[in-house]
């Protein structure tokens, strides 16, 4: 069956297309997104305005057509921590319901873990062992840790890039104050909660996933996104630590320049590559793999799951 997925991100909505059948491997068909960085879009009560709830639905519905057109008999609507850690997320909801027909599944930080700790798993299988993994996305950093394809323990903390940038990286290239509190709050956020992954013992292999992880990896000498999936990417704690200040001392417009990196991406770059660098660093990770299946793969997989069988 030709099943879509509708993530509705803190950075983008994005549409999957995936031909999809128990026991096989979703085929991707078809992607669709738009660039609205939701994490950045909030006011100062925290909720989103008017203007970005009209640009949400007119974006959702666009993406509806474009499922449509794509012969999608099913999608799976989801969004994540914009959404659910709007003021106004109830409100939200109900004028996209109202306006699209959508109604979206808003998952927890707990879910987005481990949905996307699934995914990791089923794409480097059980041979990998113990598997930690960390997920970078605009509004929220997710970690997870285990040898089955349920995690033992899975913590979404609020250190998105976007969310981060928005916060607390006001300047283009950034105040080397602003920078220096915004790494003291990273780790200090992060190492709240080491020992709680750490009690279950080293990890066999570290993986990471979610476009700011792979824009550092290419950034760090990885491999182009053309060369396919199936290429190794690695990035190493040595390497993020010598990019750090470089990208600290880019504009965004230079940093847009960097192989890998889009415009839309470029200035909040340099507050994922913060929190990735406290999280290998506080984790004791050397080097890491790039998964190329997240959270929306995760989604699909489940919904497979579930699935009767013919």
């Amino acid at each position: 069956m030709r099943l879509g997925v509708l993530d509705v991100g803190s950075n983008t909505v994005h549409l999957l297309v995936v031909d999809a059948h128990p026991g096989a491997r979703p085929l991707p068909a078809h992607s669709h997104k738009a660039e609205l960085r939701l994490a950045e879009l909030l006011d100062g009560d925290g909720a989103i305005g008017p203007e970005g709830v009209d640009t949400l639905t007119a974006t959702i519905q666009d993406a509806l057509e474009a499922a449509e057109d794509k012969g999608v008999e099913d999608v799976l609507a989801f969004a994540t921590s914009a959404v659910r850690e709007a003021a106004n997320a109830d409100s939200v909801l109900a004028q996209v319901a109202d306006k699209t027909g959508v109604r979206l599944d808003v998952l927890t930080g707990d879910e987005e873990a481990r949905l996307t700790f699934l995914a990791a798993r089923r794409w480097f299988g059980w041979s990998r062992g113990r598997l930690l993994l960390l997920d970078i996305g605009g509004g929220s950093l997710e970690i997870a840790y285990g040898l089955d394809e349920e995690p033992d323990k899975a913590v979404s903390l609020p250190l998105g890039a976007g969310r981060l940038t928005s916060a607390m990286l006001p300047g283009d290239p950034p105040d080397p104050v602003d920078l220096r509190a915004l790494r003291r709050h990273v780790r200090a956020q992060i190492a709240r909660i080491v020992g709680e992954f750490t009690r279950f013992g080293p990890p066999d292999h570290v993986v990471a996933t979610s476009k700011t992880f792979k824009q550092l990896a290419r950034i760090a000498g990885a491999a182009r996104s053309a060369e396919g999936l199936y290429v190794e990417r690695r990035l190493s704690r040595n390497a993020l630590e010598e990019w750090v200040p470089r990208l600290a001392a880019m504009t965004a417009e230079e940093r847009a320049e960097l192989p890998g990196v889009s415009e839309g991406r470029a200035r909040q770059l340099l507050a994922g590559a913060l929190v990735a660098e406290a999280a290998m660093d506080l984790f004791g990770v050397e080097d890491l793999e790039i998964c190329p299946w997240a959270l929306r793969e995760g989604v699909i997989l489940r919904r497979l799951d579930h699935l009767p069988e013919d």
